[in-house]
């Protein structure tokens, strides 16, 4: 069954069987950029070209529909999408489909371009605290009035949004992004003091800036963005995705492989790849690709943070590459503390581990076996994707796994491409 054939939600599993996987792949548009730059293209009228796109992740497909329900045509081909408006847009979005977290996002856009907005209130992966009082807090300093109402959460101004400082109290991605979102057309200067500086933040704000937006980063201290009246269109390459790409790191790892991964973010990656290559991965760089040639799992300790660090969607990938480790490696998940859900799924496996307060201790070392999974969320599916890969025998059927294809564009192709043995169960 080919990735066109996929099967509905329902019925929606993998079947991975162990493998080494080894070859070339190419890197796609990074998730946790392109549904931003989604989202802005509510920004403006003009039409927008954006390149490197993920055509096949299903969070992308989502939103796609949803701009679609406010009036946006798009076309999209292997690589690319196009948006054009051809009517006004809705500023309802009325939508009964399954609701991501990035509808914040639209209702920052709508707000600020039209004076109004509405969207279903947000969802996504369960990791916790991810409520969305920060972006409530964000738009009514703009002068927005917020309220929720039928499962909606809905936002008014009766005059263009007002430039104001905001300051975050914690480093939250999101209330950053839309921060800048909602700045980039307010009557004069906004300041987020605080932001989240991550290299998904400065793909927005390059793609903003080709619109035309005016938009100053001065480090982890503060973004100024100075408003415009309207911005342009634009023709836009997306970020490559670094989760990809440490993905196909470790996947060469722990199948003892050799994989060149093309258009390497190197420079998003390197603390990270320091801890990788201190626990015995073994790569070097080529003109644009990160060439990796296996080399052995040892023990680590890390804890996860924000950017540069290891963030927390990374650490279920060091929790597989543990498992492959003779000996005791810890993580601690300071971002979403507990955040350790999936390994219980692992331990089906044949993973041992033990949790002591906020800390996950992998005891590393024993062969891991096929089982019936499930992918809790996204960064736990792709975990017991790449176990399954690396076990010593057997089949493992990991169900639920359309959690996987929210952030992994075309992953069965490219894993058969790359000799692994997986297919829809």
């Amino acid at each position: 069954m080919s990735d066109a054939d996929a099967p509905t939600l329902e019925d929606f599993s993998y079947r991975v069987r162990p493998s080494c996987l080894s070859g070339e792949v190419h890197l796609s548009g990074a998730k946790n950029s392109v549904l931003r730059l989604l989202a802005a293209s509510i920004l403006t009228s003009s039409k927008i070209d954006l390149l490197n796109y993920p055509n096949e992740l299903l969070d992308a497909k989502i939103h796609v529909d949803m701009l679609s329900c406010l009036g946006k045509t798009s076309k999209v081909s292997p690589g690319t999408i196009t948006m054009e408006e051809h009517q006004d847009l809705s500023t309802n979005l009325d939508w009964d489909g399954r609701s991501i977290r990035n509808t914040l996002l639209v209702l920052g856009a709508l707000t600020t371009r039209f004076g109004e907005g509405r969207v279903p209130l947000p969802g996504g992966c369960n990791l916790g605290d991810r409520k969305y009082d920060l972006h409530e807090m964000l738009l009514r300093k703009f002068g927005a009035k917020i309220w929720t109402q039928d499962g909606f959460l809905c936002a008014s101004s009766s005059q263009r949004l007002q430039g104001c400082e905001i300051h975050l109290p914690i480093r939250s991605t999101g209330a950053t992004e839309n921060a800048i979102i909602c700045g980039t057309l307010a009557n004069g200067v906004t300041n987020v003091w605080n932001p989240h500086i991550r290299p998904e933040i400065l793909d927005l704000v390059r793609f903003l800036r080709s619109m035309g937006a005016e938009i100053t980063v001065y480090g982890q201290e503060r973004i100024e963005i100075v408003g415009r009246e309207h911005l342009g269109g634009t023709t836009y390459r997306a970020l490559a995705d670094n989760m990809e790409a440490l993905t196909w790191l470790i996947a060469a790892v722990i199948t003892e492989g050799t994989i060149e991964i093309h258009n390497f973010p190197y420079g998003d990656l390197e603390i990270p790849l320091i801890h990788l290559r201190e626990s015995g991965a073994r790569f070097f760089r080529g003109d644009s690709s990160l060439i990796v040639t296996g080399g052995r799992c040892y023990p680590f300790e890390i804890s996860t943070g924000p950017y540069p660090g290891i963030n927390s969607d990374m650490q279920p990938l060091f929790a597989v590459f543990g498992a492959m480790a003779r000996g005791q490696s810890v993580i601690v998940d300071l971002r979403f503390p507990g955040r350790y859900g999936y390994v219980k799924e692992l331990a089906k496996m044949g993973v041992q581990y033990q949790i002591k307060e906020n800390l996950l201790v992998i005891d590393g070392g024993n062969p891991l076996h096929g089982q019936n999974v499930q992918a809790l969320d996204l960064r736990a599916g792709i975990a017991l994707t790449l176990a399954g890969l690396a076990a010593a025998k057997g089949e493992t059927i990991i169900t639920d796994a359309w959690q996987i294809e929210r952030g992994y564009n075309s992953l069965l192709t490219k894993i058969k491409d790359l000799g692994g043995d997986i297919d829809y169960a």
